[in-house]
C-alpha cells in the first residue's frame, strides 16, 4: 500500500476544511485534503450557495408579481421550475470548480476518497467502491467532516414525500402543499421559497417562535409578514408522527390548540443537524466525543495530541463562516502564531428569506438576563427614503447598547439587504464601538444603511427621522 507523508492533513473539504488547508499551505506546511465528494462540502454544493440561487429566483418572481407598482405590464407570467433548479446546480458546480482551482493554486494535494484513522498519525483512504487506495500520514490531522440533516425517529427522507434540504433543492416540481418541520434558518428559507412559487406552506415549530435564536421582536415581525404572504404557522407545537401515503403525507401535531392532522403533498424536515463522527476511526485513537460532537479546546485541539477538529463536527453554531475562521485559527496556532480565541458572541447569523434577517451579538432578552442595563434603539424601514424608493419597507433595525459604557452588545436587522448590512455592526463590535462611533459616522444618503445610524442614535434620543 502506497504511503504519502504530509505535515498537515485535513479530513473533509468543506468551508472549514479547505480554508484550513489553504492557510496551512500559506504557512509552509505540506498539506493534503481528503474529500470523498466535491471540494466545498455541503455549503458550496448542497447548502449556502445553491439555496441562495434558489432564493434569488423566488425574490425575482415575487417582484414580477408587483410589476404594475413599478410601471410595467405583461401577460401570462410563467416560470420554468426545472430551469430554476438547473441554475442553482450550475452555480454550485461553478463554485466547486473554484475550490478545485484554489487547491491547485496553493499546491494542496486532494486525495479523493473516504478517510479513516488507523492510528493518530495515519489515515487509510478508500475509494467509492470501498477499495483502500492510499495511507496518508501527518503530524497534524484536522477533522472537518461536517454534519448532516437530523431526522425524526423512524422517518427517512425518500426524496418524494419526505425531504431534507438536499432533496428540496433538487425538486423537479413545486408541491401544491408542504409541511415544514422546524423554523430555523433552513426551514424558514424553504418556506419562503416554496410559498413564492405557489405552494401552500405550513410551518411547525416546537419552540415559542420562528427563528428562535433571533431577537423576539424580529421573530414576531417576520411571522406576521409570512402569515400575510399566506403561510400557516404553528409554534409551541410538537410533531407526534408522520404517516406517508402514496400521494400525500399526514403530519400529526399537538400544541396549544390540541391535536390536529395536517395533510400535504410533501414534508420537509429541518430540525437541525448531527455530526459526521461515525466510520472515521475516532474511537480507535481515543478522541473524546460528547452528545455526537467532537470535544475540543479553545484552539480546536482534541484530547489526542496532533488531532484537531473544526466546523460543524464540534457543534453549534453550524455556520460556514464560523468553520472557516476556526480552520484559520487552528492552523495559525499550530504554526506558533499569536492567536486569540474566537469570540462566539460576535458571529453574524443570517437568514436569506425576504425580508432578510441578520443579527450579531446579544438579543435584548439575553442582555438583560446577563445583568446588563441596556439602551435600545430602533429604526423602521418605513421611515427610510431609500427603502421607499426601492419598495422594501418591511422591517427595522434594532440595536442594544450597554447603558453604562455605551458599548454595542447586539444588533438585529429585518429587511432588504440585512445580510449585507450586518457587516458594519460586525466591525463595530470587533472594535468595541459605542453608539457615538456608529451614530456619528456619516452614512451616505439615501441608503438603507442610514437606518443603522438612526437606530444607534435612537437609543440615546438623538434620531433625526423618527
Amino acid at each position: 500500500m502506497e504511503t504519502k507523508q504530509f505535515d498537515v492533513i485535513v479530513l473533509g473539504g468543506g468551508p472549514g476544511g479547505y480554508v484550513a488547508a489553504i492557510r496551512a499551505a500559506q504557512l509552509g506546511f505540506k498539506t493534503a485534503v481528503i474529500e470523498r465528494e466535491k471540494i466545498g462540502g455541503i455549503c458550496v454544493n448542497w447548502g449556502c450557495i445553491p439555496t441562495k440561487a434558489l432564493l434569488k429566483n423566488a425574490e425575482i418572481y415575487e417582484t414580477l408579481h408587483h410589476a404594475k407598482d413599478w410601471g410595467y405590464s405583461f401577460d401570462n407570467l410563467k416560470f420554468d421550475f426545472k430551469q430554476i433548479i438547473k441554475r442553482s446546480r450550475d452555480v454550485a458546480d461553478a463554485n466547486s470548480k473554484g475550490g478545485d482551482f484554489l487547491m491547485k493554486k496553493n499546491k494542496i494535494e486532494v486525495i479523493k476518497g473516504a478517510g479513516k484513522f488507523l492510528d493518530k498519525n495515519t489515515l487509510s483512504v478508500t475509494d467509492a467502491s470501498g477499495k483502500e487506495i492510499v495511507h496518508a500520514k501527518a503530524k497534524h490531522i484536522i477533522v472537518a467532516t461536517g454534519a448532516r440533516a437530523r431526522m425524526l425517529p423512524n422517518l427517512k427522507a425518500d426524496g418524494k414525500r419526505i425531504l431534507t434540504s438536499t432533496e428540496a433543492m433538487i425538486a423537479q416540481d413545486v408541491p401544491k402543499s408542504i409541511v415544514i418541520i422546524g423554523a430555523g434558518a433552513i426551514g424558514i428559507e424553504f418556506a419562503y421559497f416554496f410559498n413564492a412559487f405557489g405552494s401552500k406552506v405550513t410551518i411547525v415549530e416546537m419552540l415559542p417562535a420562528i427563528l428562535p435564536v433571533e431577537d423576539e421582536e424580529v421573530s414576531q415581525a417576520l411571522a406576521k409578514i409570512f402569515v400575510k404572504k399566506g403561510m400557516q404557522i404553528f409554534t409551541e407545537t410538537k410533531v407526534e408522527k408522520v404517516d406517508v401515503g402514496a400521494n400525500s403525507v399526514k403530519v400529526t401535531v399537538s400544541g396549544k390548540d390540541g391535536q390536529k392532522i395536517i395533510e400535504a403533498d410533501q414534508c420537509l424536515v429541518a430540525i437541525g443537524v448531527q455530526g459526521n463522527i461515525e466510520n472515521i476511526g475516532l474511537e480507535k485513537i481515543g478522541v473524546t466525543t460528547e452528545k455526537g460532537w467532537i470535544k475540543v479546546d479553545k484552539f480546536y485541539k482534541t484530547n489526542v495530541d496532533g488531532i484537531y477538529a473544526i466546523g460543524d463536527i464540534i457543534g453549534p453554531p453550524w455556520l460556514a463562516h464560523v468553520a472557516s475562521h476556526e480552520g484559520i485559527l487552528c492552523v495559525e496556532k499550530m504554526a506558533g502564531k499569536d492567536v486569540h480565541p474566537m469570540d462566539y458572541n460576535s458571529i453574524p447569523g443570517c437568514t436569506y428569506c425576504q425580508p432578510q434577517v441578520a443579527s450579531i451579538g446579544l438579543t435584548e432578552k439575553k442582555a438583560k438576563e446577563m445583568g446588563y442595563q441596556v439602551k435600545v434603539g430602533r429604526f423602521p424601514f418605513t421611515a427610510s427614503g431609500k427603502a421607499r424608493a426601492i419598495q422594501e419597507r418591511d422591517g427595522f433595525v434594532k440595536v442594544i447598547f450597554d447603558a453604562k459604557y455605551g458599548e454595542l452588545l447586539g444588533a438585529h436587522i429585518l429587511g432588504s439587504e440585512a445580510t449585507e448590512m450586518i457587516a458594519e455592526f460586525g466591525v463595530a463590535k470587533t472594535m468595541e464601538a459605542t453608539y457615538k462611533e456608529i451614530g456619528h459616522t456619516i452614512h451616505a444618503h439615501p441608503t438603507l444603511s442610514e437606518a443603522m445610524m438612526e437606530a444607534a442614535l435612537d437609543a440615546y434620543g438623538e434620531a433625526m427621522h423618527i
